[in-house]
């Protein structure tokens, strides 16, 4: 057995060509998924929205939706292809997604998760958000409660330092190695 060498990961703007990729992910992440045309008429109409894409090699593996409102980011969207996970990816796409907010002069970011969700909840406090409040039966599939969290001004000195320290250690890791198992058609 021949070693393959990992797949070089790259964080881009999603396309339309992105879309049925970022549909598949998005079924196998989410019990009440968005639609297709959902995505399409934010590519097309939202003025607000900024989504990313994470490809491994050429398959797209994750992404991540952001509405940057006044000074506020707002992350409306964010999942990791189940046989992707683990692997740090969503890190990535996080840093690069609060990079572009604080690019584009978001003061902070906010965001809601599942209750139930510790690893996503755990990654965000990792990167500096806090919980703030609870939107209660905020999913309209089972109507479990919300966990509101944001993160400290985006520009204060402490935030910067974390995302600068947590960026670096990423930045050091090698490209993604192949899931054990991928589903037919590569990644999603």
């Amino acid at each position: 057995m021949v070693a393959r060498p990992p797949l070089k990961l790259s964080i881009e703007r999603m396309t339309f060509d992105d879309l049925p990729a970022v549909q598949a992910i998005e079924r196998a992440s989410f019990t009440t998924p968005w639609p297709t045309h959902a995505y399409q008429a934010e590519l097309e109409t939202n003025k607000l929205a900024h989504y990313l894409v994470v490809r491994a090699g050429r398959d797209v593996v994750a992404y991540a939706g952001i509405w940057l409102m006044v000074d506020e980011a707002h992350i409306t969207t964010f999942a990791v292809a189940p046989a992707w996970r683990r692997r740090r990816i969503g890190e990535r796409l996080l840093v690069a997604a609060l990079e572009l907010s604080v690019e584009r002069g978001a003061r902070e970011a906010t965001l809601e998760v599942r209750l139930s969700n510790v690893p996503a909840r755990r990654l965000y406090e990792k990167y500096g958000f806090r919980p703030v409040g609870i939107r209660p039966r905020y999913y309209s599939d089972d109507h479990e409660d919300a966990l509101i969290m944001t993160t400290e001004p985006l520009a204060s000195p402490d935030m910067r330092a974390r995302l600068a320290a947590l960026g670096a250690e990423l930045a050091d890791l090698p490209d993604a190695d192949l899931p054990d198992a991928l589903p037919p058609g590569g990644s999603g």
